[in-house]
């Protein structure tokens, strides 16, 4: 019996393992902040003051997050924070959504208006609108409620939102609606059986931008909710830091009070990342 030869294995070429190398630290750059907020959350205020680092949590404790519940700040500011960013991202996809199919299975007069419309809202900086929706939302006493921050969030989002999600449609033939229909289905069976499921990783990923830019959100909020009583996580966090200037920051507060409001959009993210990837590479796929 002759012997086999077995093939033999090809190393790594040096560029590529060059590309590896060069990818893991930029991920340890990218990652590193994040530990050390975690890392930061852990040790008390007078390790963290001191001039010699301490890069792993010996020692630690969860007391700096047993000091934020108890002050009774942070649950309502989360129960802010989460109404307004879910009443902006339902709001939002669907109005976005019905924008988008407009836009990329019907012609009317005025489509390639309301296009460009959506584009040139795009451009106009935010700082500029903030005094006309101040008097708007107190004209119509809608200062320092989760609906009127609402309103103000699904407007800067939906121009946006409804870019993506026109990718995605337009990225969906319509001929496979017009085949169903040719089954016997009527347009609106077609639509939910057919289209809808395969625009649904399309939705998750609009769904995630308009999570994050309603849940980071700041400066509208500043503006807008101005009483203590009705305050999202990022005004609270600032307030959480402006209230240790009159004496030293416990800096080990701070960083598990921001560590508590990066945690719900980790959460989300594990939820819908195999939705995320999907709808990520559809969308480049025809716009």
């Amino acid at each position: 019996m002759s012997g086999v030869v077995p093939p033999r294995r090809r190393r790594p070429r040096p560029a590529k393992v060059a590309a590896t190398v060069t990818a893991l630290l930029v991920a340890l750059a990218w990652t590193f902040p994040v530990y050390w907020m975690l890392n930061s959350s852990l040790l008390p205020n007078v390790v963290l003051t001191s001039t010699t680092p301490r890069f792993l949590p010996w020692g630690g404790s969860l007391d700096n997050f047993a000091a934020i519940f108890t002050q009774g700040t942070f649950w309502p500011a989360l129960g802010m924070s989460v109404a307004i960013t879910l009443t902006t991202v339902v709001f939002c996809l669907f109005f976005a959504f019905l924008a988008a199919l407009a836009i990329s299975r019907f012609r009317f007069r005025g489509r390639a208006s309301f296009v460009l419309a959506v584009l040139f809202i795009q451009m106009l900086p935010a700082e500029g609108l903030f005094i006309a929706q101040y008097k708007l939302m107190s004209s119509l006493n809608l200062l320092n409620s989760v609906i009127g921050v609402s309103i103000l969030y699904i407007a800067a989002v939906v121009p946006f939102t409804i870019w993506m999600l026109r990718g995605f449609v337009a990225g969906v033939p319509i001929e496979l609606e017009e085949a169903a229909m040719v089954d016997g289905l009527s347009r609106t069976q077609a639509f939910l059986r057919i289209t809808f499921p395969l625009l649904a990783p399309g939705l998750v990923a609009s769904g995630v931008y308009a999570f994050l830019q309603a849940w980071n959100e700041f400066t509208v909020a500043l503006v807008i909710l101005q009483a203590q009583d009705y305050q999202t996580l990022p005004l609270w966090l600032r307030g959480f830091v402006q209230a240790s200037a009159t004496r030293e920051t416990d800096w080990g507060q701070v960083m598990a009070a921001s560590t508590l409001v990066a945690v719900p959009v980790i959460v989300f993210f594990l939820i819908v990342q195999g939705r995320l990837t999907s709808g990520l590479v559809a969308g480049s796929v025809k716009g």
